[in-house]
């Protein structure tokens, strides 16, 4: 492969520094508690209020939505929530009985409290708030906490009646890493979260992280900077390319997008007009940064070296503008979420039709999908094994435990056959037979 334009940054630049900081701000939070929150919510957000927001408050930011944003909101809504009760409704509960005495079954019980968070910043994030909150509901979860960083005097209203028609239980007015710890540690609400989800900056990231490898709470992905990839053949038309990757460029400073393509020509006519479309942009500055630092584009020689490639990247984002679909369908395994054909852009993911947008970055792709309904799930087994079938699952277990060097496994086996079937004589195959 060749690099027609090349990253001069990585998404790894600034992860140690940022984890360092990351790490001091929990460790003051899980010593200091709400006291810490309340300084650190003072000191990044200026905020003295209340967190919690209340159901008065709710309701003005609410009113204050015009009808038709809450008509668009609602679309969402249903498109989102409809997707992710399909997925829940592909799994169920079953129970077989394997042999003759053994009942085998599975049960799927829903996370008791999800802790979702929600960006803020230079964005309203409405969809994204739909994307965990919905999702969580659909998945049955009971109460679902949802954290989103204040905009002056309260959340934008917006967000509001979108976590509102989610079904958000509780909802917090608190950005950054003190939220994401709010929300696993159970501070002012006195619900720990089971599971922490959504999308967030580099330190909210790694605040997931670090709390999900402590063992305090599980959660949905890594979900760091957006990344954007394009795989276009020599069919493609170079603006449509170019403009959907500046689309997810303004993302932020930090946001990786790639073209991968097997046309020069279609390869140098984007890098020629990226940066004519950047500085029609109402605020440029955030897409130049991210395609000067981070954006790429890589010319392969044929199909099967593009799809390698993509492989490699795992993109959060993959769209396919190219000829023959089903083969890029079948043949692309690393990837966040797959956007096929001229007619699917990532903006339609992000924000209405249906799949999920919080998605696996920084190569994650290799061994996760993004969210959805299971994330939010606890899929358990039981087995209740009859006296009669004893003599086939006690027997065999006992053997296979003196296989593995395990005696008390096995004896526990014996057990059972001695205790069931007085009598019967039996072939323990032991060094010493147990005394009771």
């Amino acid at each position: 492969m060749e690099y027609i334009k090349k990253a001069s940054k990585t998404a790894e630049s600034n992860s140690a520094k940022i984890r360092g900081t990351v790490k001091e701000i929990l460790s003051d939070i899980e010593k200091n508690g709400e006291q810490a929150v309340v300084a650190l919510a003072k000191k990044f957000d200026d905020w003295e209020g209340d967190f919690v927001l209340t159901p008065e408050k709710k309701k003005r930011l609410i009113d204050s939505v015009p009808d038709d944003v809450k008509q668009d909101i609602c679309f969402a809504h249903k498109q989102i929530y409809g997707f992710a009760k399909s997925q829940r409704d592909s799994i169920q509960e079953f129970e077989k009985e394997s042999i003759p005495g053994v009942r085998l079954g599975q049960k799927i019980i829903p996370m008791e409290v999800a802790g979702c968070y929600v960006p803020g910043g230079r964005f309203a994030h409405a969809c994204s708030a739909l994307m965990s909150v919905a999702t969580a509901k659909a998945a049955g979860v009971e109460t679902v906490i949802a954290c989103s960083p204040p905009r002056g005097d309260s959340i934008d209203p917006a967000l509001a009646f979108a976590l509102d028609i989610a079904g958000a239980n509780i909802i917090i007015e608190m950005g950054g890493v003190q939220a994401i710890a709010t929300m696993a540690f159970g501070l002012f609400t006195g619900k720990p979260a089971n599971i922490l989800a959504g999308p967030g900056n580099a330190y909210v990231a790694e605040a997931k992280s670090i709390l999900s490898s402590a063992g305090k709470c599980t959660i949905d992905v890594f979900a760091g900077p957006t990344e954007s990839a394009v795989i276009a053949d020599k069919t493609a038309d170079y603006m449509t390319v170019a403009i959907d990757l500046v689309s997810q460029a303004e993302h932020g400073y930090d946001s990786p997008v790639w073209l991968f393509t097997d046309s020069r020509e279609l390869g140098e006519k984007v890098l020629e007009v990226m940066p004519k479309i950047i500085n029609d942009m109402p605020n440029p500055e955030v897409p130049e940064s991210s395609w000067r630092d981070y954006g790429e584009i890589i010319l392969c020689k044929d199909k099967e070296e593009l799809c390698k490639v993509n492989d490699a990247y795992a993109a959060e984002h993959v769209q396919v503008i190219a000829q023959d679909l089903d083969f890029w369908a079948d043949n692309l395994k690393s990837y966040g979420s797959l956007f096929l054909g001229e007619g699917s852009t990532v903006p339609h993911g992000d924000k209405c039709s249906g799949t999920n947008h919080i998605l696996p970055t920084k190569k994650a792709g290799h061994y996760s999908g993004g969210l959805n309904v299971f994330k939010f799930i606890k899929i358990y087994t039981y087995q209740e094994i009859s006296k009669e079938a004893n003599k086939v699952i006690s027997t065999a277990a006992s053997r296979l435990s003196r296989v593995e060097g395990m005696e008390g496994h096995a004896r526990a086996c014996d057990w059972r056959l001695r205790k069931y079937f007085p009598g019967q004589k039996w072939d323990f195959n032991v060094y010493k037979q147990a005394s009771y």
